[in-house]
């Protein structure tokens, strides 16, 4: 559905995105995460059309330059900053939105009813945006992204600013979505959102691609050791033969088999009061990838 191939843009001295190729398979969701700079939005908006790469190329479901308004009406957008109209209502979003795709007559009330629902917001489609909570602006932000049925779905932070039962009824609509055949490229700064949804993640940095895989992969090539802390009934007189730091009567170390040494450790007649495993995500493949240092 999306092929990138050696895409690159630079502004002025500073390279955003230098020599990214990936590809995205049909009703697939796939994880495009980095720090903040990386070159995410502006790879997502030489994909979208918005920038001409100054190298490589895009290709959108066989087509060459997604610029052309063929190719962008398989393109369906739900950005970071809220697409919407505080002073419409729910139902003049939609509308406004489908009618800017080319809908009409019966095709576009049957495609506002049908986003209306998907929202959950049938009951409020009377009310004014601006009276809405930030998850159903969220939801309908979603939804007129939606409104011409694309192919693809660019949804960039869907989840900012949402209570957890919108966010978790977003989660299910995505789901919903790729189950009935659409393609989505999410952004998102919730490590836990991409673990959860995306099939393939792609960590991006100072416009380079890191790395590209299913997280598992990722986090097997990338996560590093599990983190064990034990809090010790009793601290031996020897730690020499501990396999990590002892501070306060907690028992610290890194290790591939965290099961294993713990149960050594209890063989040889060590006694936890408390015991916590810390095994590598997708965040301690993102940090290692990308490191520590703050982004602003």
């Amino acid at each position: 559905m999306i092929h990138a191939e050696d895409i690159r843009k630079s502004f002025g001295r500073i390279k955003a995105v230098d020599g990214v190729s990936f590809e995205v398979r049909r009703s697939q969701i796939y994880g495009l995460l980095g720090p903040n700079g990386a070159g995410k939005t502006t790879t997502i908006s030489m994909l979208s059309g918005v920038l001409k790469p100054d190298g490589g190329r895009v290709q959108i479901d066989g087509d060459g330059d997604p610029s052309r308004p063929r190719t962008r009406l398989k393109l369906g957008n739900a950005p970071q900053a809220l697409a919407l109209y505080d002073e419409l209502t729910a139902e003049e979003n939609l509308a406004f939105f489908g009618r800017l795709y080319g809908l009409r007559g019966r095709t576009l009330k049957v495609r506002v009813g049908w986003c209306l629902e998907f929202a959950q917001l049938t009951e409020r489609r009377n009310s004014r945006v601006g009276t809405f909570s930030g998850g159903m602006k969220r939801r309908l932000n979603l939804a007129c992204g939606l409104i011409h049925e694309p192919l693809i779905l660019l949804l960039d932070e869907p989840t900012v600013g949402v209570d957890p039962q919108s966010r978790n009824v977003i989660f299910e609509s995505i789901e919903q979505l790729r189950g009935e055949g659409l393609t989505v490229i999410y952004t998102t700064h919730y490590m836990e959102e991409a673990q959860r949804l995306c099939d393939v993640v792609a960590i991006i940095d100072h416009g380079k691609l890191l790395a590209e895989d299913s997280v598992s992969a990722l986090i097997e090539a990338h996560g590093g050791k599990a983190v064990v802390r034990a809090d010790l009934e009793r601290v031996p007189e020897d730690t020499s033969a501990l396999p990590g730091d002892v501070y306060e009567g907690v028992l610290k170390f890194e290790t591939e088999r965290p099961l294993e040494e713990v149960a050594q450790l209890n063989s040889k007649g060590i006694v936890f009061r408390s015991l916590r495993i810390d095994r590598p995500d997708l965040e301690s493949v993102f940090l290692n990838l990308t490191g520590r240092r703050l982004r602003d």
